[in-house]
């Protein structure tokens, strides 16, 4: 008769188990005699700046090609493509949407051209809204 292995019980407290392959990754804990620093926050990344010029950034609305889906279409952005993509990030939490750069077009997935006029307007953008 084979002998069954013993029931695993699965415990929460740090201290019980072998030693973790990932404590060597945690920070050291402070020690007592060392002064205690007041820890800053993590700075936030800075918002893309709105390039200088007289170019106007046009919102627009698009569904031809992708299967009945709206979509905004941004175009006009000038700058390096870190610079959009940071655009991007941005526009992408703000308004809780998905989205891509395709070529010089950022593209968020929706109908969400009012707000993001509003938001490009807060950064600077000379935005408009295009189509209809």
């Amino acid at each position: 008769m084979t002998q069954k292995p013993p029931n695993v019980v699965y415990s929460t407290d740090p201290d019980d188990g072998p030693p973790s392959p990932f404590d060597a990754l945690r920070p050291p804990e402070p020690s007592s005699s060392s002064p205690a620093r007041p820890s800053k926050p993590p700075a936030a990344a800075p918002a893309p700046q709105a390039p200088r010029g007289n170019l106007p950034v046009r919102v627009s609305r698009e569904r031809k090609g992708r299967g009945g889906k709206t979509v905004s279409v941004i175009t006009g952005v000038a700058g390096r493509e870190a610079d959009r993509q940071a655009l991007l990030k941005l526009l992408k939490s703000r308004l809780g949407a998905g989205g891509t750069l395709e070529g010089d077009a950022l593209v968020i997935q929706g109908d969400h051209r009012e707000r993001i006029v509003e938001i490009l307007r807060e950064l600077g953008y000379q935005a408009k809204a295009a189509g209809g």
